[in-house]
């Protein structure tokens, strides 16, 4: 059973400048919760109780978020108020946290190297905050958890997919694999943000992802790709290559809330559907 989960979240937000300029992007609120928050609680869901950030400067508001709050909460305790801090408590009661930082930015596979010490010699899930996924209905399965189930089958690294219009394409990994089930592929290439042209399907890696420890060392062993990054796609196309990698067609919804435009459809979409005062 995977029991740890990373959350790299050391990068800078620029896309919501000003709004980022002081505080981390994972802790823009989708109606009254942190991005970041939704992501531990899908940790949660899929039994990984061991939860390691990757940070940076400017980043500390979130070991704060899933901290004790004493001064608020001896002011609230007692009132009507003290119902909104039910759903942080629960994770903070089930949720074992760490923390490490990433010096410089250097890519998400960096970033991943960096947690290395906090997720041990074990498979492991990774969610990035700013892709919030939603199960198709309130209260169904989540989507780590799903993965999970397909890693427990298989051993192998798992990565989530999902379909995209050709004109976005470059925005995204993407695989080519052999189609085994009516949602499961065996991923046998990957290409970091493809020209329209150069894609080999219009199958893209969202983030999230289940990672058997080998990628530490492969990570360690790549050089770096576009943009001088360190890209997770070039280590997991190592791992594909011996026919270790599954890509899953997930079920749920799921936001880039890395984008104004998918953060707006996000609030809204919570705020009609799942919010509840």
């Amino acid at each position: 059973m995977v029991q740890k989960c990373l959350f790299p979240a050391a990068g800078y937000g620029t896309r919501f400048l000003p709004a980022t300029k002081a505080q981390a992007k994972e802790m823009l609120p989708i109606v009254n919760k942190p991005l970041i928050q939704y992501g531990v609680e899908e940790a949660l869901e899929a039994g990984m109780k061991y939860v390691g950030f990757v940070t940076g400067r400017t980043k500390r508001a979130i070991a704060d978020h899933f901290d004790i709050s004493y001064e608020l909460e001896r002011e609230i305790s007692g009132t009507s108020k003290e119902k909104y801090l039910e759903s942080i408590r629960y994770v903070m009661n089930n949720g074992i946290f760490s923390f490490t930082r990433q010096p410089e930015m250097k890519g998400l596979g960096h970033a991943i190297l960096c947690g290395e010490t906090l997720m041990g010699n074990e498979a492991f899930g990774v969610i990035l905050a700013d892709d919030l996924c939603l199960p198709e209905e309130v209260g169904g399965e989540g989507v780590m958890a799903q993965m999970a189930k397909i890693h427990q089958e298989t051993g192998c690294s798992v990565v989530a997919l999902m379909e995209v219009p050709k004109e976005t394409i470059s925005k995204y990994g993407v695989i080519a694999g052999e189609q085994i089930s009516d949602d499961q592929y065996r991923v046998t290439d990957m290409v970091e943000k493809p020209a329209v042209e150069d894609a080999p399907s219009n199958l893209a890696i969202i983030g999230r992802y289940i990672l058997t420890p080998d990628i530490f060392d492969i990570i360690r062993n790549t050089p770096p790709g576009k943009n001088g990054e360190i890209q997770l796609t070039d280590a997991l196309l190592a791992q594909a290559k011996q026919g270790k990698v599954i890509g899953y067609k997930f079920k749920g919804m799921r936001f880039d809330c890395g984008s104004v435009k998918g953060f707006v459809d996000a609030t809204n979409y919570v705020f009609e559907n799942v919010y509840s005062d």
